[in-house]
This record gives C-alpha cells, structure tokens and sequence, in this order.
C-alpha cells in the first residue's frame, strides 16, 4: 500500500521522537534509580533497543522507518527514495528528535530546552560514532536484501549490542542535534556535534560502498572452447 507523504513524514517525525524520547528519558530514569553505571548502561541500550524494534514493526510499512538522517542518506544512495523525499524525511527527523527531547524534559519537569554541556571529543569517539553507524545502515541494508521481514529484530539486537560495545553510539544525526538541547547525562555540547554528524555520515557512506561490492554480481566465466 502507497502512503500519503504526509502521513510518512509524520511517521518518520513520530518514530524519531520516540526514540529519542526513549534514550533521554531511560537516561535520566537510569539516573535516578541506580549510581552503577554498567546498570544505568544497560537500561538504556535495553529501552532503545525494544522502541526502535517497536516503531519499525508499527510504522516502517507506512514509510519504510528510517528515523534517522544516515538511513535516509543510504536508501538515497540505494535509489529507494527521491532526493526531495530524503530532504522532507531529514527534516522530519530533526523536528522529530527536538520533540522527542521536549516531552522528556516535560515529564520530568526539566525546562522545555537547555542546552547540552556534556563533552563528547576527540578520536576514539569519533571513530565510534562511524562504526556504530556503519553497522547500523550495514545491518539495515543487508537486511532488506536477504531478511526483510526480520530487519526489526536486527536493528533492534544491533543496537542492543553497539551501545552496550561502543564509547558513544548516537549513530543518528537527528538524535545527535537533539541531544545538544538537553542539559541531561545523555546530551552532548553543541560545539561537539558537527565531528559526530561528519563521523556517522562517513559510517554510513563506508556501508553503503561494501553493501554495492559485496552483493554486486560476478559475471560468469566463458566457458573453455579449447
């Protein structure tokens, strides 16, 4: 079935803002309930993981679930989606995240808006950033090609798994600009985020270029006439 645009740029606007929602907020529920941070590291990926599983069984028939500026990128690369619906999705996403942090900050009665302060620098997270979202849009990708009907359980153990593995695992330019309009633990300071954008880009250009040689078809040797 062919959705409307508008009811795939709310989709994509919904399922960003709740999973945005669900980081910042299981962060700062975390927070609160325990002082381990191997605990509060794991409430976090565990809530995640489920939401996005959640969203893209519920709403990527309706627009194919990208919740994410990187995803868009790749299924734009892929050709699955025209230049000006890539944009239109993008935006969609960001106002999405910005949400997304917007209710968080309501329910636990923070400001609306406050600007993040947690610094997020220098190579080893950047370099974490492009492998987490590498492996994102690989998954993503490869899913669609061999096991459609299982990318919700894929993405959702991948990114059960990577933020549990990884330094940072944003992974995602929307909930990365997000993050810098939150003051929480899981924020990051403004100035941070143009390297983590450029990172995760770089990640998923890099899946996208193995996704192309590793599934391009080897033509067939002529057979010997000798």
């Amino acid at each position: 079935m062919s959705y409307r645009i508008t009811h795939r740029l709310f989709a994509e606007a919904f399922g960003t803002a709740t999973l945005t929602a669900a980081i910042v907020g299981s962060a700062v529920m975390a927070s609160r309930l325990t002082d381990n941070p191997a605990a509060a590291q794991l409430c976090v990926a565990v809530s995640c993981s489920a939401v996005l599983f959640v969203m893209l069984e519920l709403l990527a028939p309706i627009s194919g679930g990208h919740f994410n500026p990187a995803v868009s990128l790749a299924m734009l690369m892929q050709g699955a989606v025209r230049r000006r619906e890539a944009l239109a999705y993008v935006c969609a996403q960001l106002a999405g995240g910005i949400l997304g942090i917007v209710l968080v900050h309501l329910m636990f009665e923070f400001p609306p808006i406050s600007i993040g302060t947690h610094v997020r620098n220098g190579y080893a997270q950047w370099l974490a950033e492009a492998v987490s979202t590498f492996g994102l849009v690989f998954a993503i990708l490869q899913g669609l090609k061999l096991r459609p009907q299982s990318v919700p359980a894929i993405v959702g153990i991948y990114v059960l798994s990577v933020t549990l593995f990884a330094s940072t695992s944003f992974a995602n330019p929307a909930t990365t600009v997000a993050r810098a309009m939150t003051g929480t633990l899981s924020g990051i300071r403004p100035a941070d985020v143009p390297a983590f954008v450029v990172a995760q880009l770089g990640g998923c250009l890099l899946a996208v270029v193995l996704i192309r040689w590793l599934t391009s078809e080897t033509p067939s040797a002529s057979p010997n006439r000798d």
